[in-house]
């Protein structure tokens, strides 16, 4: 019996040493909240730490992350939407107790939900077809998320039956489902552009994560044809350093909510390690520096490889970045909602390229983001007449588009600001390397 009350004692002491520690400091910086996390090393701890931070809807505008041997040491400066420092203590204890946890997934209640996971291929029109299958066939959308990029559509949909108000468990009923969204989903026969459709088998994965692992999976960091490419608002740079045994990367881009978890769940999706890293923003631009490694230990080691990073973290930064008129519908839900509002976009003229659905206490509150038929910028009185047939009060303009649709000039200062903070970062990487920098690895 004393051995076994020692060996609890090991185990909780065990616990405790490989526990993340967070301390959360408001008198530091006059213009930030300061999150350190002191945490063991581990595969997804750093994209735990980001992941919690930008469920909260909080801007990182600075970060360090550092490893010393076998244990980590992030610092994250971060405000609120609006840039304020964090003074809500609920919020901070809740950061303090989620670090500190286990932590896996999103706040959507899935438990009586039933998932599905779909990817295909893109165009007009096709998210109405979606809904009106879903209608259809007496299905409730309680939550959804859907991006697309370069041709190419992913989302998971949380469903359940219409009558009853329960998950859709019947392997029939849920094959009929699958068949019928698939072959919305097909568009033409082409191989490489077929459709997926299944019941989620993970439900602890986090959405955003599986949504870019779908993507992933699917190959959308491959350019699908001329007419898809768009001059890149990214800038991504891959360089080894071989003293050192780092690969360092380098993205550069405008800065948004959740790019350092879109790009962190990247490199952490393709068994990178991040040793070392600085994140930056300056206005509305952000810089990102990452000393990555294999899971093994060893470095990129070929251009071919290279040449995959650069593409799938360039993919990583533009799946999310929104295109078009962001519209926000808030309407008491009912079925067939969803149908008739993403039908009146299409007989509009309207192309919804990325979209958040959620349903609370009876009330649906469902994001959209539109362009023309072109992928360009709607015109003004179209989306003012999308809003008449559905309800001013109902559909709001809660975002236009950003300058970032001008390209040309702001794109080649972009490339140009980049190359100059990679060549920085190799004169302080030549600094460490004669020892005028002291290395933490």
């Amino acid at each position: 019996m004393a051995m076994k009350g020692y060996l609890d004692e090991y185990e909780k002491l065990v616990i405790r040493m490989n526990t993340p520690r967070v301390v959360i400091d408001n008198g530091v910086c006059s213009s930030a909240t300061i999150v350190k996390v002191d945490s063991p090393r581990g595969h997804g701890i750093l994209l735990e730490a980001v992941q919690i931070l930008t469920d909260l809807n909080l801007s990182i505008k600075k970060a360090y992350i550092s490893s010393d041997g076998r244990w980590n040491m992030d610092v994250f400066h971060v405000t609120d939407i609006n840039g304020n420092k964090l003074n809500d203590q609920s919020v901070l204890k809740y950061i303090e107790q989620s670090i500190e946890t286990v932590y896996y997934g999103e706040n959507i209640e899935v438990n009586g939900l039933t998932a599905l996971e779909l990817t295909g291929t893109d165009r007009i029109g096709l998210l109405s077809e979606m809904f009106a299958v879903l209608s259809d066939l007496n299905c409730d959308v309680v939550d959804a998320k859907l991006w697309t990029h370069n041709g190419r559509v992913a989302s998971m949909i949380y469903l359940k039956d219409c009558s009853s108000g329960s998950p859709i468990l019947d392997s029939y009923r849920i094959s009929k489902i699958e068949g019928r969204l698939k072959n919305v989903l097909n568009g033409d026969n082409d191989v490489k552009s077929a459709a997926k459709t299944c019941v989620s088998v993970d439900m602890m994965t986090h959405i955003e994560r599986r949504l870019h692992q779908l993507m992933f999976e699917d190959r959308d960091y491959e350019k699908r044809s001329k007419k898809q490419e768009r001059s890149p608002m990214v800038v991504v740079t891959v360089q080894n350093w071989a003293e050192r045994g780092y690969s360092v990367v380098n993205v550069h881009c405008r800065d948004r909510t959740k790019l350092l978890f879109d790009v962190v769940c990247t490199l952490t999706d393709m068994e990178y390690a991040v040793f070392h890293a600085t994140i930056n923003t300056s206005e509305d631009q952000a810089h990102l520096e990452f000393y990555i490694r294999h899971k093994d230990g060893s470095p990129i080691s070929s251009e071919a490889e290279r040449q995959r990073v650069i593409q799938c973290l360039e993919a990583a930064v533009e799946r999310r970045a929104s295109e078009g008129v962001r519209l926000e519908l808030r309407h008491p839900d009912k079925q067939g909602l969803l149908a008739e509002v993403t039908r009146t976009f299409r007989e509009n003229g309207l192309n919804v390229t990325r979209t958040e659905i959620s349903t609370s206490c009876g009330m649906a509150t469902n994001i959209f983001y539109v362009t023309d038929a072109n992928g360009d910028e709607a015109d003004t009185k179209l989306i003012e007449s999308v809003r008449e047939k559905i309800g001013f009060e109902c559909l709001r303009v809660k975002e236009m588009p950003s300058v970032n649709q001008r390209k040309g000039d702001g794109e080649e200062h972009q490339q140009t600001k980049a190359v100059l903070v990679s060549l920085g970062s190799l004169v302080w990487r030549n600094l460490f390397s004669f020892g005028l920098v002291k290395s933490c690895s």
